[in-house]
């Protein structure tokens, strides 16, 4: 159910290595890395990447067993060509090509009411409370909407992305799902809401979502392959946790993020579609917000005396997937692991950052 594409290239690009004290880092950085994973703290680890400034720092892979979206795949040998489910990654990285999309006037901006880009379900844009939906609320993820795929498994048919995929027609299912509080008041963790964007983005542009996103973000970053892995229904490729990326090319995502959009001098994503995505739109928790698809945060980076909070933007995945970027710090880290559906599954990645690599920023 994959679908493989090799896209289009910009010019050849390849990651430049730095030792980790020429950039600012504890020379130990990899010893560190090698410490936390002795003492238990990274199980199933497959990959990271961590580069600052625009140079690699460092790149670790291991051997473990993977799936692709469920779909066993044994032990695999990672290496820098090996492909990787990015699980709900896919997700922020939707939000970027829908902003390219917006920028070409294909697709409706964050203002305009969701159901009018529906006009297939009349019966629902007639509710009155389904009208105050917007595509911004689907952008935040605050649709009001009943939608639960965190505390039901995705193993169980009810965890509501399984039952959109199993749905006779999935946005009816999203789009009609009961209201159960003010859409933008609260933030709910939907597949489905990135679902739209996908639908959002085919319909206006008369082209696949992958196709798309080929043509307007892998091609231009120079990202040479790529696979998308198709829904339930075998046709829909899955917007919400479909995209399977080689770690250093997600790297590769959040230095042109760091670069204001731009690579090789050309504008990729446009930078008033970051700074509305980055900005913080609803609280999640304690420690995180979200913007337009992208997790918002602060981080103690440093040792000793030299401590500071830095703001980080963040894509997670299930199983332990994460792209961190860290504006203030110039950094990228990317992370795959095989953890997938395991109640602990965040642990790891958070060790690989918290624990390893911003105590070692000098």
């Amino acid at each position: 159910m994959n679908q493989q594409i090799s896209p289009l290239s910009a010019a050849p690009f390849d990651w430049a290595r730095i030792a980790p004290e020429d950039t600012g880092f504890a020379p130990d950085l990899a010893a560190r890395l090698d410490a936390a994973a002795a003492a238990g703290k990274l199980p199933n680890l497959h990959g990271v990447i961590v580069a600052r400034g625009g140079k690699l720092v460092l790149e670790h892979y291991a051997a473990g067993v993977d799936e692709s979206w469920g779909r066993p795949l044994g032990t695999v040998k990672f290496g820098p060509d090996t492909l990787h489910d990015l699980r709900s990654v896919t997700k922020s990285i939707v939000g970027l090509v829908y902003g390219i999309a917006l920028a070409q006037g294909k697709v409706p901006g964050p203002e305009a009411p969701l159901l009018a880009s529906f006009p297939e379900y009349p019966d629902l844009a007639a509710e009155p409370a389904r009208q105050k939906l917007t595509i911004g609320h689907v952008l935040t993820m605050t649709m009001g909407t009943d939608w639960d795929e965190l505390s039901i498994p995705y193993t169980n048919p009810a965890n509501a992305e399984i039952a959109m995929e199993r749905a006779a027609d999935r946005y009816r299912f999203i789009l009609g799902r009961p209201i159960v509080g003010e859409a933008g008041a609260r933030w709910t963790y939907s597949g489905g809401a990135t679902a739209l964007l996908g639908r959002l983005i085919a319909k206006g542009t008369g082209q696949s979502l992958p196709d798309f996103a080929r043509a307007a973000l892998f091609g231009p970053l120079g990202i040479e392959a790529f696979e998308w892995t198709r829904g339930m229904d075998g046709v829909t490729p899955s917007a919400a946790s479909g995209l399977r990326l080689r770690p250093r090319d997600l790297a590769r995502i959040g230095q042109m993020m760091l670069q204001g959009g731009t690579w090789d001098g050309r504008e990729v994503v446009p930078p008033s579609w970051l700074q509305a995505s980055l900005q913080v739109r609803v609280g999640i928790d304690q420690l995180r917000r979200y913007g337009y698809h992208w997790y918002l945060g602060e981080l103690p980076a440093g040792s000793g005396e030299r401590i500071q909070p830095e703001r980080w933007i963040g894509a997670i995945g299930n199983g332990g997937q994460r792209l961190y970027v860290l504006p203030g710090l110039d950094l990228v880290v990317a992370m795959t692991f095989g953890n997938y559906n395991q109640p602990d599954q965040w642990k790891p990645p958070t060790a690989v950052l918290r624990e390893v690599v911003l105590p070692a920023v000098r």
